[in-house]
């Protein structure tokens, strides 16, 4: 199901818009925009990720795993 909306553009944004609707890269305009913020969308999504592991303190991470990697070490077998 789709909703229409109204949204207001700057003018050089609307004419790059219908430069896009003229090459058929999109049907019209309403499949430009919508595809535009899918695509933002999409791309916010992906930066979470990375936004959250800056929030890391590396020497910290280390840390934690240079522990885990001690504790399985002592339960490998001798070869």
């Amino acid at each position: 199901m789709k909703t229409k909306v109204a949204v207001t553009l700057d003018s050089k944004v609307l004419e790059q818009l219908d430069e896009l609707v003229v090459s058929r890269t999109f049907p019209n305009r309403s499949q430009a925009i919508e595809a535009a913020v899918v695509d933002k969308l999409a791309r916010i999504q992906h930066t979470r990720l990375a936004r959250e592991c800056a929030k890391l303190n590396p020497l910290d991470e280390q840390k934690l795993a240079d522990e885990g990697l001690a504790a399985d070490t002592e339960t490998w077998p001798a070869y």
